[in-house]
């Protein structure tokens, strides 16, 4: 089957769970707005099963319904990794055996963003998930800027490290800062040095669209749950070639 609705309590009802924020104080009329505002989403019957103040005119509302849209798997898009997945052992081989030098990483969180987790996860020795960071890859020379790095002190660092690759995190999104920032940052690198002598630009972010780089001017876009061994893979895929 291709064309599948949600489950709720049986299989194809339909039923689904949505929370959001009203800027309205808790009371009836506030629960009525939620259930009100379900229904022109297409929820019918629409329940409320849970409302909360949050602060000084605000209220949380979690609601639950059924859904008349089908969702046909088939025409769903998204980007598939098109490189194999190696361990720590086959990245350094590669990159000894290709470039016959170490691989150069430069990262940062840029702007005002200073959510350090997702970088730190990538590039630290102590990785996430079980993984080790790209530290732990004897082949790659990391340099991890940290927090709030504007733009030109990431071009600059990444000329003077002559870095292979730079790789951003990006995890404030109000107002859509980091689609902004992603466009400056590109773009500063497409105005300080010429298309041969750029480094891969890979992005990364929980509310990043996979299918936006060429749009956003950058290589790759790794999205919520990527893991060290993920990148370091792609940098070898990118930049080294795979493993025969």
């Amino acid at each position: 089957m291709t064309i599948i609705r949600p489950y709720g309590d049986t299989t194809g009802d339909g039923m689904v769970q949505l929370s959001f924020t009203l800027p309205v104080p808790h009371d009836k009329r506030a629960e009525g707005a939620a259930l009100q505002l379900a229904g022109k989403m297409g929820m019918e019957p629409a329940l409320l099963v849970h409302a909360k103040p949050m602060g000084d005119g605000f209220t949380f509302f979690v609601v639950y319904g059924k859904v008349a849209h089908l969702v046909d798997t088939e025409q769903v898009q998204v980007v598939e990794r098109d490189f194999p997945l190696l361990s720590p052992k086959e990245v350094n081989a590669a990159i000894r055996r290709r470039l016959r030098r170490r691989l150069t990483v430069v990262g940062a969180c840029i702007g005002t963003d200073a959510h350090t987790v997702g970088i730190d996860a990538i590039l630290n020795l102590k990785g996430v998930a079980g993984e080790k960071g790209l530290e732990y890859y004897r082949e790659l020379s990391v340099t991890n800027m940290g927090a709030q790095v504007s733009v030109p002190d990431l071009v600059e660092t990444a000329r003077q490290q002559r870095a292979d690759a730079v790789l951003v995190s990006q995890v404030v999104t109000q107002r859509d800062a980091h689609l902004q920032n992603t466009r400056a940052m590109s773009a500063a690198f497409r105005e300080a040095l010429p298309a041969g002598k750029r480094p891969l630009l890979i992005v990364g972010g929980p509310r990043f669209d996979e299918l936006m780089a060429g749009e956003l001017g950058v290589d790759r876009i790794f999205g919520r749950g990527t893991t060290p061994r993920e990148v370091a893979s792609y940098l070898v895929h990118a930049l080294a070639g795979s493993p025969a």
